[in-house]
């Protein structure tokens, strides 16, 4: 089992804005003055550069452009709905926000075999949005693939019982918290878990002050430690600069990297860039435009592709 993969997919953008209906409940997302002819020019500036920066170093970004038909302002967040296991299954998850339910394409999958990749059985978990229920992908699961646990803040789109059940399909242990922000002096859940974490393959960034209650933020430092994860806390300040949405992943000739925003980078201190350096290189792209008006980072806009080859 690896823990961080040398494969990403990520989604251009074709008509990127703020959506309306994920900033219900997604408290980074802020509006702006510009054109969305503007914004969609920005953000693929700044996605394009994202993904030369990746390919340079040796990652395989596999890129799909989003259909301008389909009006979906967050498909450059495809991590929400999709998830690839190391057997060849896949999972399809289902999405609080109507809009981002358009996201989910067959044809990505068609891409992904065509790219030599092998898929075996798919499990299909959107029926549960007709109930209102709702799991978004690894925005909401924070998985430990070696340790076979899933790391979940429950949130209006993290729903618990569907938690337990994706992980007895893909033989995880759950790791069940609560994690808030503070929204105008008000504690409000986080909609995501991979905004306030982080997990790689010996370490883990993680804002502890977002969870409130001593006994479950207890729970998840003790589950850390017993799987010998150097812990590299970030405060809630720097978590609102996205430095918890970040992903580990492999470049040429097995060389790690911790991907980031410049927003995130600029946020941390010496000691903590000290911390993660001792364990891999930092590559950091500016994606503010991205970030300001979708509220989700990096770590968001790469979907690991752990998928096995055909040919192996």
């Amino acid at each position: 089992m690896r823990q961080i993969t040398d494969s990403i997919l990520m989604i251009r953008p074709v008509a990127f804005r703020m959506n309306e209906e994920t900033a219900v409940n997604n408290y980074f997302q802020k509006g702006t003055a510009a054109a969305n002819d503007e914004i969609t020019q920005k953000a693929q500036f700044e996605f394009d550069t994202f993904v030369s920066k990746l390919r340079k170093v040796g990652v395989n970004v596999i890129v799909v452009d989003d259909i301008l038909e389909n009006d979906t302002p967050d498909s450059i967040f495809p991590n929400n709905w999709i998830f690839f296991h190391q057997n060849g299954d896949v999972a399809l998850y289902p999405m609080f926000a109507e809009n981002r339910r358009r996201e989910r394409r067959e044809d990505v999958l068609d891409t992904l075999e065509q790219e030599g990749f092998l898929i075996n059985t798919i499990f299909d978990y959107t029926k549960a949005e007709e109930e209102g229920v709702f799991l978004e992908g690894t925005g909401n699961l924070i998985i430990d693939r070696v340790n076979a646990k899933a790391y979940c803040a429950l949130s209006p789109r993290a729903n618990e019982e569907l938690l337990i059940e994706f992980c007895e399909d893909f033989e995880l242990f759950p790791v069940i918290f609560h994690a808030y922000q503070s929204v105008e002096e008000e504690r409000k859940l986080i909609y995501h878990t991979n905004v306030m974490m982080c997990l790689a393959d010996d370490f883990a960034v993680i804002c502890l002050d977002t969870i409130d209650d001593k006994k479950e933020r207890k729970l998840v430092i003790s589950s850390l430690k017993e799987d010998n994860k150097e812990i590299i806390a970030i405060n809630e300040s720097q978590m609102h600069a996205f430095a918890g949405n970040m992903l580990q992943v492999e470049g040429a000739f097995g060389k790690k990297y911790l991907v980031m925003s410049t927003t995130a980078y600029n946020a941390l201190t010496k000691e903590q860039v000290d911390k993660i350096t001792a364990h891999c290189e930092i590559l950091h792209s500016d994606i503010s435009t991205i970030e300001t008006l979708g509220g989700g980072s990096a770590r968001c806009m790469m979907a690991e592709v752990f998928l096995p080859k055909k040919d192996n």
